[in-house]
C-alpha cells in the first residue's frame, strides 16, 4: 500500500509550535524548552514541518522514523540533535511517545550577539542527520545540566538579562557541543578511516575517468553526495583525521596530477590546465604558485 504524502506545515514562531503542538503559550517569544512527553501533536496524518529556527534536542525511547532532509537519524538512546532554521522535518510511523528535552530559539534571539555570526561555523547544525551526536552518560548528564539552567532563567520573570543569561548558557552548550562532536569522530576512527579511503577511491576514479573533461573541476559537495554526508560534516571528519579540509584534499589531488604531467609530458599549461578541469589556465598557474610556490613553468625546469 501507498504511504500518503505528508503534509507539509511551515512554522515561524514559537507561538505556532505551541499551539501544533498542544501546549500552552509560550512565556518568552524567541527561546523555550520543551519536554518531548508533553507534545500533543492532533493529527490523524503524518506531517512534514518546516521549522524557521534552531533546534537541540535530547532524544530517548523514540519507536518512530524521523527524516531530516533526505536522509533518517540514526538515534537510540542519549543523543544531541541539531537542526537549522528552513530544514523538513518528517515523521513516520510513530508507536511511542518520545521522551527527552526540546530547546529551541529564533535566530533573532542571538542576532546582535557575537554567537549570531559563530553560529554558521558549527557544522553540526548543518551535518547530514545519520550523524547525531552520541552522548556517553557524563556528556549527557553535562548537557541536560545547561537546558535546565536554560529552563530556569526561561521560567524566570523577564527582566534585562534575561536575554543574556540565556544566551550565555546556549553559547556554553554549544561549546561543549563542538567538543563531544570532535570526541565522536576520534572514537568513530575506524568507520572514519574507511570513509578516508572511499573519499580518496573516489578522488581517483574522477581524475582517471576523465570526468574533469565532462564536468570540470570536481567539487566538495560532488564527493559529500556520493558518500551520504553533508559537505560540512565531511570537511571536518577530514579535518579531524588528516588535518586538510575536502577542498584541501581535493587541491593536493590536483597538484600531484598537475605535477605528473608537467614531468612526464610535454603538455603546454594551458592544455594541462584543460585536462584538469580548468576554465581559464590563469585560475590553474595561480593555484599550482600558491601551492608550489613555484610557477608550473618553473616546476618543469626544475626538472630539466
Amino acid at each position: 500500500m501507498k504511504r500518503k504524502e505528508n503534509k507539509l506545515i511551515t512554522i515561524n514562531s514559537l507561538s505556532e509550535l505551541h499551539k501544533l503542538s498542544g501546549l500552552p503559550k509560550p512565556k518568552n517569544p524567541l527561546i523555550g524548552l520543551i519536554n518531548l512527553g508533553d507534545i500533543s501533536i492532533q493529527s490523524q496524518e503524518p506531517l512534514s514541518l518546516v521549522l524557521n529556527f534552531y533546534t537541540i534536542s535530547i532524544k530517548r525511547c523514540f519507536d518512530s522514523k524521523l527524516k531530516y532532509g533526505q536522509n533518517y537519524y540514526d538515534f537510540d538512546e542519549g543523543v544531541l540533535v541539531f537542526m537549522e532554521p528552513g530544514q523538513i522535518i518528517s515523521y513516520y510511523d510513530c508507536n511511542q511517545q518520545p521522551d527527552g528535552l526540546w530547546l529551541i530559539f529564533h535566530p533573532d534571539l542571538i542576532r546582535h550577539y557575537p554567537l549570531g555570526k559563530n553560529i554558521k561555523n558549527l557544522g553540526f547544525f548543518s551535518y547530514s542527520v545519520n550523524e547525531a551526536l552520541h552522548l556517553s552518560e557524563s556528556e549527557e548528564a553535562m548537557v541536560e545540566t545547561i537546558l535546565k539552567n536554560i529552563e530556569t532563567e526561561y521560567n524566570h520573570s523577564i527582566d534585562q538579562y534575561s536575554q543574556d543569561v540565556m544566551v550565555s548558557q546556549l553559547e556554553l552548550l554549544l561549546n561543549y557541543s563542538n567538543r563531544f562532536y570532535n570526541r565522536q569522530f576520534i572514537t568513530r576512527k575506524t568507520a572514519s578511516n574507511d570513509l578516508l579511503i572511499k573519499m580518496e577511491a573516489l578522488l581517483d576514479e574522477y581524475f582517471t575517468s576523465g570526468k574533469m573533461l565532462e564536468f570540470g573541476l570536481p567539487t566538495v559537495q560532488q564527493f559529500a553526495d556520493k558518500l551520504n554526508l553533508s559537505s560540512n560534516y565531511l570537511s571536518d571528519l577530514l579535518r579531524t583525521l588528516t588535518g586538510q579540509s575536502t577542498q584541501q584534499h581535493i587541491q593536493n589531488k590536483l597538484i600531484e596530477k598537475a605535477k605528473e604531467a608537467l614531468t612526464t609530458t610535454n603538455l603546454s599549461v594551458s592544455e594541462i590546465a584543460y585536462q584538469l578541469g580548468f576554465g581559464h589556465p590563469q585560475s590553474f598557474s595561480k593555484m599550482f604558485k600558491n601551492k608550489m610556490n613555484v610557477s608550473p613553468l618553473e616546476y618543469r625546469a626544475s626538472f630539466n
